[in-house]
């Protein structure tokens, strides 16, 4: 399982002992609890302005919920060809907007630009019935490929949205990944570059269970979304009877900075996994290392030499050449280069 996906390691410390304080005594149900009722002020404080913020257990509900609060049928959001919402969420966020439509663009590193949304829009006019008419631009904040979004790329993005009125989501499962690799506050990483609404991923980096859809009060678009999550959350099994649980595990990792150390971790991690790989003869990196994901294509020897080792890679599914190796927040130092080591054919010290 070593460099399979960050979905796949133990929960962080600080994670663990939020959830075992929360388990003492009793507490009001539904998100009606004191836990629960303080994730507006912290996330406020650490993004820099008032926001709502609505807890789910999965980023694939993040992303769902927050795009069928921005895209009620018809409507439609422009996403990459690649985005998670548009390969791997089983049509969810066309389910629950009651028949939304997803308009895919290509884009080089896994990245939209301000230029290719604006064409596609000048395409789509607003008038045509037969046609769905786009209402969200999502992005993906670190994208599919590992890359990041520069702060100036988003607005640029932000600006076109601004123009025709449309909202802009932030998928942000690795939000906290992709905001290590810019050094920039939370609040510069999102309403400040003129994000709308953000699907913050928490379970990647060392949560049990627990993202969130954090609305930025500052949007015009703001009331709208907020009076759209609340009834849609529970109809969708979002509204947990022991929300706390949920809570505790956003609060904690804010509140304790486990949001950062984790992030910066798995990035160092991954970027020393990275210069190691492109050392190795044969070996080809795809994309930048910008995140803690490493696209590689390896040669079969290579992956022959893993296999011995006991180390086993995943071809991606797009592409059988590529292999997608993902670091984390606990990711060791000693098992990167195990890894190396078994890459480059060197025999392991006893």
């Amino acid at each position: 399982m070593l460099f399979r996906s960050d979905n796949v390691t133990a929960v962080c410390p600080e994670v663990i002992s939020a959830i075992l304080a929360a388990n003492e005594g009793d507490a009001a149900p539904y998100g009606a609890d004191e836990v629960t009722a303080r994730l507006d002020t912290v996330f406020g404080a650490y993004f820099g302005t008032d926001v709502f913020v609505h807890p789910v257990a999965t980023g694939i509900a993040a992303n769902a919920l927050a795009l069928a609060a921005a895209m009620p049928a018809p409507g439609a959001a422009l996403c990459h060809e690649y985005a998670h919402v548009n390969t791997s969420e089983s049509g969810a966020p066309e389910f629950f907007s009651g028949g939304g439509k997803l308009i895919t663009l290509p884009g080089a590193n896994g990245k939209l630009s301000a230029e290719a949304i604006a064409r596609r829009l000048a395409s789509l006019s607003p008038d045509r019935l037969q046609s769905a008419p786009p209402t969200v631009v999502s992005i993906t904040q670190a994208t599919e490929a590992g890359t990041v979004y520069r702060i100036e790329e988003i607005a640029a993005i932000a600006e076109v949205c601004r123009g025709r009125g449309l909202v802009l989501h932030m998928d942000g499962a690795r939000f906290e990944n992709a905001r290590a690799r810019l050094a920039v506050s939370a609040a510069e990483a999102s309403w400040r570059a003129g994000v709308d609404v953000l699907s913050y991923g928490a379970t990647k980096n060392g949560a049990m269970c627990a993202d969130a859809v954090v609305i930025f009060r500052s949007s015009p678009h703001a009331e709208g979304l907020n009076r759209f999550m609340g009834q849609r959350r529970l109809r969708a099994g979002q509204v947990f009877s022991k929300m706390r649980y949920l809570s505790a595990q956003l609060l904690a990792m804010v509140e304790t900075g486990a949001v950062a150390r984790n992030a910066a971790h798995a990035n160092a991690m991954a970027a020393r996994l990275s210069a190691g790989l492109a050392r190795i003869a044969g070996v080809r990196l795809v994309y930048p290392t910008e995140i803690n994901e490493v696209f590689v294509v390896l040669p079969e020897a290579v992956r022959e030499r893993l296999a011995v080792a006991g180390f086993t890679v995943r071809p991606r599914p797009e592409d059988p050449s590529i292999v997608r190796l993902v670091t984390a927040w606990n990711t060791r130092a000693e098992d990167v280069e195990a890894f190396l080591a078994a890459a480059a054919g060197v025999r392991a010290a006893a």
